[in-house]
């Protein structure tokens, strides 16, 4: 009867304990709580739907508690936040070709919100639902939706222009701003963090510096193994490659590790004074020889060979001195006689 006392009594302080314990959870549960794909998830978060906070303990990002039950409670859901098409679905919500629509978000019209590569190795961008729909609605765009494409349009095309990569790379930069809250030298690794190493180096030129920045790197999204091709390609266009933009984002991280400068200066490591010599003819200091190996009260052979002996310690030996058997022998003459 009293094991099931402690037994009832120790489950229900589990359960009362439960939820302090739990008051955050790990991305990947809040993810099935809410009955979403983990990428619906990553993107509601990337628009700021879903709010996370710092673990304590580190490892991550999480999710509250309270922050679970106010999306379930939100009017649309869960389809306000399976908001992410591509391509062909949202050429289809805008009632136009994919061909005009691809057109559209090359020209910068059009602003993906994700990306992934596909197992052919192509980039297949993702656009927000009601952006889209915003854009049909919009009467300016009109001419945009029909007929023929401008000249001046074409011509860019024509070209090679295409600046669905550029606007990712600002949206996820607000992102990452987002997230770095009101850590400076956070901040000042989200914008690096587009650059090339070499620009980065040029900008921040105290290795110090450098080393306190990588700290703060914000942890790139999965796109195959490391090194794959899928994997080179996400870096590309991660990367930014247009000079204008590059010498934007350069002036950006200046102006971020100034500011993180003044209010939290990079730790230096402590350099130890070592002491001169007394004078200028004063002889280098002797160190001690290293103590000589266990060798079980035995002189390591090594030691025994180099040794130099002496003569006064060898022991003499007969084969040393015949003229001892000569006296042994007349002795025993001497009693036989």
């Amino acid at each position: 009867m009293s094991g099931n006392t402690v037994t009832y009594q120790t489950a229900l302080a589990a359960e009362r304990s439960g939820p302090t314990r739990d008051a955050a959870v790990a991305p990947s549960r809040a993810a099935r709580e809410l009955g979403l794909k983990r990428s619906e998830f990553d993107l509601a978060v990337r628009l700021g739907r879903i709010r996370t906070v710092p673990h304590d303990g580190g490892g991550g990002r999480r999710v509250p508690r309270d922050e679970i039950d106010r999306v379930r409670a939100a009017d649309g859901f869960p389809e306000g936040l399976r908001a992410g098409v591509g391509t062909t679905e949202g050429a289809a919500l805008m009632d136009v070709t994919k061909a005009r629509f691809t057109r559209l978000a090359r020209l910068g019209l059009l602003v993906p919100v994700r990306f992934y590569v596909n197992r052919y190795r192509a980039v297949v961008w993702l656009y927000l639902a009601e952006e889209l729909r915003r854009f049909t609605a919009d009467e300016r765009n009109a001419a945009l939706l029909e007929g023929r494409t401008p000249a001046a349009l074409r011509d860019q095309l024509r070209e090679g222009l295409d600046l669905r990569p550029r606007n990712w790379r600002g949206r996820h930069l607000g992102f990452l701003l987002r997230q770095a809250a009101d850590g400076p030298w956070a901040r000042a690794a989200a914008v690096a963090s587009l650059l090339d190493p070499a620009e980065v180096s040029d900008v921040v030129t105290d290795p110090c510096e450098r080393s306190h920045l990588r700290r703060f790197w914000p942890a790139p999204a999965a796109h195959g193994s490391p090194g794959s091709p899928a994997a080179q390609l996400a870096e590309e266009i991660a990367t930014a490659a247009d000079r204008d933009e590059i010498d934007w984002l350069r002036s950006d991280l200046a102006d971020a590790v100034e500011a993180a400068r003044r209010r939290c200066p990079v730790p230096r490591p402590v350099a130890h004074a070592v002491p001169a010599p007394a004078g200028p003819g004063a002889a280098p200091r002797e160190t001690a020889a290293p103590p000589p190996r266990a060798t079980g009260g035995r002189v390591p052979r090594e030691t025994e060979s180099r040794e130099p002996h002496r003569a006064e310690d060898r022991k003499p030996r007969e084969a040393d001195h015949p003229g001892g058997l000569i006296s042994l022998f007349g002795r025993l003459w001497r009693r036989d006689s």
